[in-house]
Protein backbone atom coordinates (compact mmCIF):
# COMPACT_ATOMS: atom_id res chain seq x y z
CA UNK A 1 0.00 0.00 0.00
CA UNK A 2 1.60 3.52 -0.82
CA UNK A 3 1.91 5.99 1.83
CA UNK A 4 -1.66 8.21 -0.35
CA UNK A 5 -3.39 5.28 0.04
CA UNK A 6 -2.25 5.26 4.34
CA UNK A 7 -3.11 8.76 4.98
CA UNK A 8 -6.78 8.54 2.79
CA UNK A 9 -7.51 5.44 5.10
CA UNK A 10 -6.52 7.58 7.62
CA UNK A 11 -8.87 10.47 6.41
CA UNK A 12 -11.70 8.10 6.07
CA UNK A 13 -11.71 6.26 9.53
CA UNK A 14 -11.46 10.09 11.29
CA UNK A 15 -14.80 10.84 9.27
CA UNK A 16 -16.34 7.46 10.01
CA UNK A 17 -15.63 7.49 13.75
CA UNK A 18 -17.12 11.77 13.88
CA UNK A 19 -20.33 10.60 12.25
CA UNK A 20 -20.86 7.53 14.72
CA UNK A 21 -20.04 9.70 17.83
CA UNK A 22 -19.46 13.52 17.34
CA UNK A 23 -23.34 15.14 16.80
CA UNK A 24 -22.33 18.22 14.34
CA UNK A 25 -23.70 21.44 14.51
CA UNK A 26 -25.62 23.10 11.75
CA UNK A 27 -25.75 19.89 10.57
CA UNK A 28 -28.57 17.19 9.13
CA UNK A 29 -26.71 14.20 10.39
CA UNK A 30 -28.39 12.04 7.95
CA UNK A 31 -26.23 14.32 5.31
CA UNK A 32 -23.00 12.77 6.46
CA UNK A 33 -22.39 10.47 3.99
CA UNK A 34 -23.59 12.52 1.22
CA UNK A 35 -21.29 15.26 2.40
CA UNK A 36 -18.57 13.59 4.93
CA UNK A 37 -17.00 15.98 7.57
CA UNK A 38 -13.21 17.20 6.46
CA UNK A 39 -11.06 15.66 8.93
CA UNK A 40 -8.45 18.14 9.37
CA UNK A 41 -4.75 17.69 10.98
CA UNK A 42 -3.11 20.97 11.53
CA UNK A 43 -3.77 24.35 10.20
CA UNK A 44 -1.19 27.20 9.04
CA UNK A 45 -2.05 30.82 8.59
CA UNK A 46 -4.74 30.85 6.20
CA UNK A 47 -4.44 27.31 5.55
CA UNK A 48 -5.94 24.01 6.76
CA UNK A 49 -4.76 20.75 6.06
CA UNK A 50 -6.33 17.55 5.96
CA UNK A 51 -4.64 14.05 6.55
CA UNK A 52 -3.79 14.10 3.06
CA UNK A 53 -1.78 16.83 3.20
CA UNK A 54 -4.25 18.50 0.95
CA UNK A 55 -4.75 22.41 1.52
CA UNK A 56 -8.19 24.46 1.90
CA UNK A 57 -7.83 28.23 2.19
CA UNK A 58 -10.14 29.10 5.20
CA UNK A 59 -12.46 31.38 3.63
CA UNK A 60 -14.54 31.81 6.16
CA UNK A 61 -12.51 32.17 9.29
CA UNK A 62 -13.86 28.72 10.58
CA UNK A 63 -17.22 30.40 11.55
CA UNK A 64 -15.95 34.06 11.74
CA UNK A 65 -13.18 33.40 14.61
CA UNK A 66 -9.79 33.19 13.06
CA UNK A 67 -8.71 36.82 13.05
CA UNK A 68 -4.94 36.28 12.43
CA UNK A 69 -4.48 32.83 11.16
CA UNK A 70 -4.13 29.25 12.58
CA UNK A 71 -0.89 28.42 14.41
CA UNK A 72 -0.17 32.40 15.07
CA UNK A 73 3.01 32.66 16.62
CA UNK A 74 2.36 35.55 18.64
CA UNK A 75 -0.77 33.97 20.28
CA UNK A 76 1.16 30.70 20.56
CA UNK A 77 3.84 32.33 22.32
CA UNK A 78 1.25 34.45 24.89
CA UNK A 79 -0.71 30.89 25.57
CA UNK A 80 2.30 29.12 25.85
CA UNK A 81 3.85 32.03 28.77
CA UNK A 82 0.65 31.71 30.24
CA UNK A 83 0.12 28.17 31.01
CA UNK A 84 3.35 28.42 32.86
CA UNK A 85 1.79 30.36 35.81
CA UNK A 86 -1.94 30.29 35.75
CA UNK A 87 -4.59 28.67 33.22
CA UNK A 88 -7.65 29.08 34.85
CA UNK A 89 -8.86 30.60 38.39
CA UNK A 90 -12.56 31.12 39.62
CA UNK A 91 -13.61 34.97 38.68
CA UNK A 92 -15.75 34.74 41.98
CA UNK A 93 -13.90 35.87 44.81
CA UNK A 94 -10.85 36.33 42.96
CA UNK A 95 -9.23 37.89 39.93
CA UNK A 96 -5.93 37.69 37.64
CA UNK A 97 -4.07 40.07 35.36
CA UNK A 98 -5.57 38.89 31.85
CA UNK A 99 -9.28 39.35 32.91
CA UNK A 100 -8.02 42.59 34.26
CA UNK A 101 -6.16 44.35 31.69
CA UNK A 102 -8.54 42.60 28.78
CA UNK A 103 -11.12 45.12 30.50
CA UNK A 104 -9.49 48.16 30.55
CA UNK A 105 -7.63 47.68 27.03
CA UNK A 106 -11.18 47.16 25.64
CA UNK A 107 -13.41 50.20 27.61
CA UNK A 108 -10.09 52.61 26.72
CA UNK A 109 -11.17 51.60 22.93
CA UNK A 110 -14.62 52.87 23.63
CA UNK A 111 -12.96 55.79 25.21
CA UNK A 112 -14.43 54.58 28.85
CA UNK A 113 -17.81 54.83 27.25
CA UNK A 114 -18.21 50.86 28.20
CA UNK A 115 -16.26 50.99 31.64
CA UNK A 116 -17.24 47.36 32.70
CA UNK A 117 -16.98 43.65 31.62
CA UNK A 118 -18.81 40.92 32.04
CA UNK A 119 -17.56 37.40 31.14
CA UNK A 120 -18.71 34.56 29.59
CA UNK A 121 -17.79 31.94 27.19
CA UNK A 122 -19.80 31.88 23.97
CA UNK A 123 -21.77 34.23 22.22
CA UNK A 124 -25.15 33.52 23.01
CA UNK A 125 -24.23 33.47 26.70
CA UNK A 126 -23.22 37.18 26.22
CA UNK A 127 -26.35 37.91 24.51
CA UNK A 128 -28.28 36.75 27.65
CA UNK A 129 -26.59 38.36 30.20
CA UNK A 130 -26.99 41.70 28.42
CA UNK A 131 -31.03 41.27 27.84
CA UNK A 132 -30.57 40.15 31.71
CA UNK A 133 -29.11 43.07 32.71
CA UNK A 134 -31.13 45.36 31.06
CA UNK A 135 -34.39 43.98 32.57
CA UNK A 136 -33.06 43.95 36.03
CA UNK A 137 -31.31 47.42 35.83
CA UNK A 138 -35.33 48.59 34.98
CA UNK A 139 -36.57 46.47 37.50
CA UNK A 140 -34.06 48.16 40.42
CA UNK A 141 -34.91 52.01 38.94
CA UNK A 142 -38.10 51.25 39.53
CA UNK A 143 -39.35 50.27 35.92
CA UNK A 144 -40.83 46.76 36.16
CA UNK A 145 -42.97 46.53 32.85
CA UNK A 146 -39.82 46.93 30.96
CA UNK A 147 -39.30 43.36 30.32
CA UNK A 148 -39.62 42.85 26.59
CA UNK A 149 -37.51 43.47 23.93
CA UNK A 150 -37.17 44.57 20.19
CA UNK A 151 -35.38 42.62 17.82
CA UNK A 152 -35.16 43.31 13.90
CA UNK A 153 -36.96 40.43 11.19
CA UNK A 154 -33.92 37.96 10.50
CA UNK A 155 -31.51 38.74 13.14
CA UNK A 156 -29.58 36.21 15.09
CA UNK A 157 -28.17 36.09 18.60
CA UNK A 158 -27.75 32.76 19.66
CA UNK A 159 -29.26 29.55 20.21
CA UNK A 160 -29.50 29.16 23.64
CA UNK A 161 -33.44 30.25 25.06
CA UNK A 162 -32.86 33.54 26.36
CA UNK A 163 -30.47 34.48 22.86
CA UNK A 164 -33.05 32.61 20.23
CA UNK A 165 -35.74 34.71 22.63
CA UNK A 166 -34.71 37.83 19.85
CA UNK A 167 -33.53 35.18 17.37
CA UNK A 168 -36.24 35.79 13.88
CA UNK A 169 -34.49 32.72 12.11
CA UNK A 170 -37.52 30.36 11.30
CA UNK A 171 -35.03 27.68 11.10
CA UNK A 172 -33.73 27.90 14.75
CA UNK A 173 -36.88 28.97 16.43
CA UNK A 174 -39.54 26.71 15.35
CA UNK A 175 -39.04 24.06 16.94
CA UNK A 176 -39.01 25.50 20.40
CA UNK A 177 -41.04 28.39 19.83
CA UNK A 178 -43.42 27.08 22.70
CA UNK A 179 -40.22 27.95 25.07
CA UNK A 180 -39.59 31.13 24.18
CA UNK A 181 -40.82 34.82 25.12
CA UNK A 182 -42.52 37.21 23.11
CA UNK A 183 -40.13 39.88 21.37
CA UNK A 184 -41.08 42.56 18.99
CA UNK A 185 -39.73 42.63 15.73
CA UNK A 186 -39.02 45.23 13.37
CA UNK A 187 -38.56 45.61 9.93
CA UNK A 188 -35.03 44.80 8.68
CA UNK A 189 -32.39 48.03 7.00
CA UNK A 190 -31.39 45.30 4.71
CA UNK A 191 -30.13 47.63 1.76
CA UNK A 192 -31.67 44.81 -0.20
CA UNK A 193 -34.81 45.88 0.65
CA UNK A 194 -34.58 48.70 -1.03
CA UNK A 195 -37.71 50.24 -2.97
CA UNK A 196 -37.54 52.09 -6.96
CA UNK A 197 -35.35 55.25 -6.22
CA UNK A 198 -34.22 54.02 -2.41
CA UNK A 199 -30.51 53.35 -1.60
CA UNK A 200 -28.81 52.02 1.64
CA UNK A 201 -29.56 55.10 3.25
CA UNK A 202 -33.17 55.69 2.41
CA UNK A 203 -33.79 51.94 3.62
CA UNK A 204 -31.96 52.76 6.87
CA UNK A 205 -34.24 55.93 7.32
CA UNK A 206 -37.70 54.23 7.04
CA UNK A 207 -36.85 51.63 8.72
CA UNK A 208 -35.25 53.71 11.73
CA UNK A 209 -38.96 55.74 11.28
CA UNK A 210 -40.90 51.71 11.84
CA UNK A 211 -39.22 51.02 14.76
CA UNK A 212 -38.98 54.46 16.26
CA UNK A 213 -42.97 53.62 15.64
CA UNK A 214 -42.70 50.97 17.91
CA UNK A 215 -41.05 52.50 20.54
CA UNK A 216 -43.02 54.92 20.80
CA UNK A 217 -46.28 53.25 21.12
CA UNK A 218 -44.55 50.66 23.49
CA UNK A 219 -42.20 52.31 25.64
CA UNK A 220 -43.54 51.28 28.85
CA UNK A 221 -42.69 47.68 28.68
CA UNK A 222 -39.65 47.43 26.00
CA UNK A 223 -36.54 47.27 28.44
CA UNK A 224 -34.01 47.02 25.01
CA UNK A 225 -33.78 47.39 20.91
CA UNK A 226 -30.92 44.54 20.10
CA UNK A 227 -29.43 45.28 16.60
CA UNK A 228 -26.14 43.55 14.37
CA UNK A 229 -24.45 46.83 13.65
CA UNK A 230 -23.71 47.37 9.90
CA UNK A 231 -24.35 43.59 8.71
CA UNK A 232 -26.84 40.97 9.72
CA UNK A 233 -24.78 38.12 9.08
CA UNK A 234 -26.70 34.55 9.50
CA UNK A 235 -29.63 36.63 7.34
CA UNK A 236 -27.42 36.38 4.82
CA UNK A 237 -25.13 39.09 5.46
CA UNK A 238 -27.63 41.51 4.75
CA UNK A 239 -25.51 45.04 5.20
CA UNK A 240 -26.96 48.12 6.29
CA UNK A 241 -26.31 51.82 6.06
CA UNK A 242 -24.59 52.99 9.34
CA UNK A 243 -27.19 55.76 9.50
CA UNK A 244 -29.35 53.50 10.62
CA UNK A 245 -27.26 52.58 14.02
CA UNK A 246 -27.35 56.49 14.37
CA UNK A 247 -30.81 56.90 14.35
CA UNK A 248 -31.70 53.94 16.50
CA UNK A 249 -29.31 55.12 19.05
CA UNK A 250 -31.49 58.46 19.13
CA UNK A 251 -35.25 56.41 19.57
CA UNK A 252 -33.63 54.33 22.21
CA UNK A 253 -32.88 58.01 24.05
CA UNK A 254 -35.88 59.17 22.85
CA UNK A 255 -38.06 56.99 24.45
CA UNK A 256 -36.24 55.32 27.50
CA UNK A 257 -35.23 52.38 25.92
CA UNK A 258 -31.57 50.14 26.37
CA UNK A 259 -29.37 50.12 22.88
CA UNK A 260 -27.49 46.30 22.79
CA UNK A 261 -25.20 46.13 19.82
CA UNK A 262 -24.42 42.24 19.02
CA UNK A 263 -21.01 42.80 17.43
CA UNK A 264 -19.85 39.10 18.23
CA UNK A 265 -19.52 38.65 14.17
CA UNK A 266 -19.57 42.28 13.01
CA UNK A 267 -16.23 43.54 15.72
CA UNK A 268 -12.93 43.09 16.35
CA UNK A 269 -12.46 44.87 12.92
CA UNK A 270 -14.50 42.48 10.41
CA UNK A 271 -16.32 45.45 9.43
CA UNK A 272 -13.60 48.28 8.66
CA UNK A 273 -13.54 49.36 12.70
CA UNK A 274 -12.91 47.91 15.62
CA UNK A 275 -15.75 47.89 16.75
CA UNK A 276 -18.93 48.36 14.04
CA UNK A 277 -20.44 51.31 15.99
CA UNK A 278 -17.55 53.14 15.56
CA UNK A 279 -18.85 53.92 12.01
CA UNK A 280 -21.85 55.08 13.19
CA UNK A 281 -20.18 57.48 15.82
CA UNK A 282 -22.35 55.94 18.60
CA UNK A 283 -21.62 53.85 21.70
CA UNK A 284 -24.48 51.56 22.93
CA UNK A 285 -25.62 50.27 26.73
CA UNK A 286 -24.39 47.21 26.12
CA UNK A 287 -22.31 45.51 23.52
CA UNK A 288 -21.71 42.10 23.12
CA UNK A 289 -17.97 40.25 21.99
CA UNK A 290 -17.22 36.97 21.25
CA UNK A 291 -15.89 34.82 18.06
CA UNK A 292 -12.62 36.97 17.02
CA UNK A 293 -11.86 38.72 20.28
CA UNK A 294 -9.76 35.50 21.65
CA UNK A 295 -8.02 35.47 17.62
CA UNK A 296 -10.24 31.92 17.33
CA UNK A 297 -7.93 30.32 20.20
CA UNK A 298 -10.36 29.35 22.99
CA UNK A 299 -14.16 30.16 24.01
CA UNK A 300 -14.73 33.70 25.05
CA UNK A 301 -17.08 35.98 25.58
CA UNK A 302 -18.02 39.40 27.50
CA UNK A 303 -20.69 41.93 27.51
CA UNK A 304 -19.64 46.21 27.97
CA UNK A 305 -21.99 48.48 29.54
CA UNK A 306 -22.04 51.54 31.02
CA UNK A 307 -21.15 52.73 34.59
CA UNK A 308 -24.61 54.34 34.72
CA UNK A 309 -26.21 50.35 34.56
CA UNK A 310 -23.04 49.15 36.54
CA UNK A 311 -24.14 51.24 39.64
CA UNK A 312 -27.52 49.89 39.57
CA UNK A 313 -26.29 46.72 41.10
CA UNK A 314 -24.40 48.09 43.52
CA UNK A 315 -26.52 47.60 46.78
CA UNK A 316 -26.72 45.66 49.73
CA UNK A 317 -29.86 43.84 48.94
CA UNK A 318 -28.84 40.68 47.41
CA UNK A 319 -31.67 40.32 44.76
CA UNK A 320 -30.32 43.67 43.52
CA UNK A 321 -27.29 42.46 42.61
CA UNK A 322 -26.33 40.89 39.19
CA UNK A 323 -25.70 37.06 39.85
CA UNK A 324 -25.13 35.78 36.77
CA UNK A 325 -22.11 33.02 36.71
CA UNK A 326 -20.07 30.74 34.39
CA UNK A 327 -17.47 28.15 35.84
CA UNK A 328 -14.75 29.18 33.23
CA UNK A 329 -15.88 32.92 33.63
CA UNK A 330 -13.05 35.38 32.42
CA UNK A 331 -10.71 32.10 32.03
CA UNK A 332 -7.10 33.44 31.78
CA UNK A 333 -5.72 31.51 29.03
CA UNK A 334 -8.78 33.02 27.21
CA UNK A 335 -8.13 36.19 28.15
CA UNK A 336 -4.30 36.41 27.01
CA UNK A 337 -5.07 35.29 23.76
CA UNK A 338 -7.49 38.04 23.56
CA UNK A 339 -4.30 40.60 24.94
CA UNK A 340 -2.36 38.73 22.45
CA UNK A 341 -5.18 39.48 19.64
CA UNK A 342 -5.01 43.20 20.62
CA UNK A 343 -1.60 43.18 20.45
CA UNK A 344 -1.62 42.37 17.06
CA UNK A 345 -4.36 44.80 15.87
CA UNK A 346 -2.09 47.56 17.51
CA UNK A 347 1.09 46.69 16.13
CA UNK A 348 0.39 45.61 12.37
CA UNK A 349 -1.89 48.29 11.49
CA UNK A 350 -4.18 45.79 10.52
CA UNK A 351 -7.36 48.03 9.72
CA UNK A 352 -5.16 49.53 7.52
CA UNK A 353 -3.80 47.02 5.85
CA UNK A 354 -7.26 45.33 5.93
CA UNK A 355 -9.15 48.09 3.70
CA UNK A 356 -6.26 47.31 0.77
CA UNK A 357 -7.29 43.73 1.35
CA UNK A 358 -10.66 44.38 1.47
CA UNK A 359 -10.61 46.51 -1.66
CA UNK A 360 -8.98 43.57 -3.52
CA UNK A 361 -11.12 41.25 -2.70
CA UNK A 362 -14.30 43.00 -3.89
CA UNK A 363 -12.59 43.87 -6.97
CA UNK A 364 -11.48 40.41 -7.81
CA UNK A 365 -15.46 39.60 -7.68
CA UNK A 366 -16.54 42.66 -9.36
CA UNK A 367 -14.33 41.49 -12.04
CA UNK A 368 -14.78 37.53 -12.13
CA UNK A 369 -18.27 38.03 -11.47
CA UNK A 370 -19.23 40.42 -14.45
CA UNK A 371 -21.06 38.23 -16.73
CA UNK A 372 -22.83 36.42 -13.94
CA UNK A 373 -23.50 40.46 -12.79
CA UNK A 374 -24.93 41.15 -16.30
CA UNK A 375 -26.63 37.92 -17.11
CA UNK A 376 -28.78 37.92 -13.86
CA UNK A 377 -27.08 34.88 -12.40
CA UNK A 378 -26.14 36.45 -9.49
CA UNK A 379 -26.94 40.06 -7.95
CA UNK A 380 -26.67 42.05 -4.57
CA UNK A 381 -22.21 41.88 -5.10
CA UNK A 382 -21.53 44.03 -1.76
CA UNK A 383 -19.02 44.63 1.06
CA UNK A 384 -18.54 45.69 4.66
CA UNK A 385 -14.68 45.69 5.37
CA UNK A 386 -13.18 42.42 5.13
CA UNK A 387 -16.89 40.47 4.41
CA UNK A 388 -18.04 40.48 0.82
CA UNK A 389 -21.10 38.20 -0.34
CA UNK A 390 -23.33 37.81 -2.89
CA UNK A 391 -26.60 36.28 -4.29
CA UNK A 392 -26.94 33.66 -6.21
CA UNK A 393 -30.21 33.70 -8.09
CA UNK A 394 -32.39 30.47 -8.74
CA UNK A 395 -29.71 28.76 -6.51
CA UNK A 396 -31.65 25.21 -7.15
CA UNK A 397 -31.66 22.32 -3.74
CA UNK A 398 -29.42 21.93 -1.52
CA UNK A 399 -27.31 24.48 -3.05
CA UNK A 400 -25.41 25.45 -0.20
CA UNK A 401 -24.58 21.87 -0.02
CA UNK A 402 -23.26 21.58 -3.25
CA UNK A 403 -21.47 24.73 -3.03
CA UNK A 404 -19.58 23.81 -0.10
CA UNK A 405 -18.32 20.61 -1.84
CA UNK A 406 -17.46 21.94 -4.96
CA UNK A 407 -15.09 24.58 -2.94
CA UNK A 408 -13.64 21.38 -1.31
CA UNK A 409 -12.24 20.54 -5.14
CA UNK A 410 -11.27 24.33 -5.51
CA UNK A 411 -9.42 24.13 -2.59
CA UNK A 412 -11.33 26.28 -0.20
CA UNK A 413 -13.50 25.64 3.24
CA UNK A 414 -16.64 27.69 2.46
CA UNK A 415 -20.06 27.07 3.55
CA UNK A 416 -22.84 29.51 1.89
CA UNK A 417 -26.07 30.91 3.78
CA UNK A 418 -29.24 29.74 2.04
CA UNK A 419 -27.68 31.35 -1.48
CA UNK A 420 -25.43 33.70 -0.20
CA UNK A 421 -21.87 33.19 -1.20
CA UNK A 422 -19.46 35.31 1.03
CA UNK A 423 -15.92 35.31 2.18
CA UNK A 424 -14.50 36.59 5.16
CA UNK A 425 -10.90 35.09 5.61
CA UNK A 426 -8.50 35.88 8.08
CA UNK A 427 -6.60 39.09 8.23
CA UNK A 428 -3.14 37.70 7.21
CA UNK A 429 -4.59 36.58 3.72
CA UNK A 430 -1.99 37.87 0.80
CA UNK A 431 -2.65 39.21 -2.36
CA UNK A 432 -1.70 35.93 -4.07
CA UNK A 433 -4.33 33.96 -1.83
CA UNK A 434 -7.00 36.61 -1.90
CA UNK A 435 -6.40 35.90 -5.80
CA UNK A 436 -6.90 32.33 -5.50
CA UNK A 437 -10.18 32.82 -3.08
CA UNK A 438 -11.95 35.43 -5.92
CA UNK A 439 -10.54 32.74 -9.00
CA UNK A 440 -11.77 29.55 -6.87
CA UNK A 441 -14.86 31.25 -5.85
CA UNK A 442 -15.86 32.05 -9.42
CA UNK A 443 -14.75 28.44 -10.72
CA UNK A 444 -17.07 26.89 -8.22
CA UNK A 445 -20.09 28.62 -9.08
CA UNK A 446 -19.08 27.92 -12.91
CA UNK A 447 -18.60 24.42 -12.08
CA UNK A 448 -21.67 24.30 -10.02
CA UNK A 449 -23.50 25.66 -13.09
CA UNK A 450 -21.98 23.39 -15.69
CA UNK A 451 -22.30 20.30 -13.62
CA UNK A 452 -19.00 19.51 -13.26
CA UNK A 453 -18.03 18.92 -9.61
CA UNK A 454 -16.07 15.28 -10.15
CA UNK A 455 -12.26 15.35 -9.63
CA UNK A 456 -10.00 16.81 -6.76
CA UNK A 457 -8.22 20.27 -8.04
CA UNK A 458 -7.11 21.46 -4.55
CA UNK A 459 -3.37 21.08 -4.29
CA UNK A 460 -0.76 19.99 -1.60
CA UNK A 461 0.99 22.66 -0.13
CA UNK A 462 4.57 22.36 1.88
Amino acid sequence: MEASDVQTSRNTSWQRRSREHVWHPCTQSIRLEAVPPLPMARGEGVWLFDHDGRAYLDATSSWWVNLFGHANPAINAALKAQLDTLPHVMLAGCTHAPAIELAERLSALTGHALGHCFFASDGASAVEIALKMSVHAWRNAGFERKRRFVALRHGYHGETLGALHVTDVPVFREAYESLLGRAFTAPSPDARGALPGEGAAEVAARQAAALDALLAEHRDSIAAVIVEPLVQCAAGMAMHDPDYVRRVRAACDRHGVHLIADEIAVGCGRTGSFFACEQAGIWPDFLCLSKGISGGYLPLALTMTREAIHRAFVDDDLARSFLHSHSYTGNALACRAALATLDLFQGDEVLTRNRARAARMHAGLEDRLRTALAGGRVNHLRQHGMISAFDVVDPGARFAERFHLAAREQGLLMRPIGATVYLMPPYVISDADIDRLTEGTVATLNALDAGETGGRRNVALA
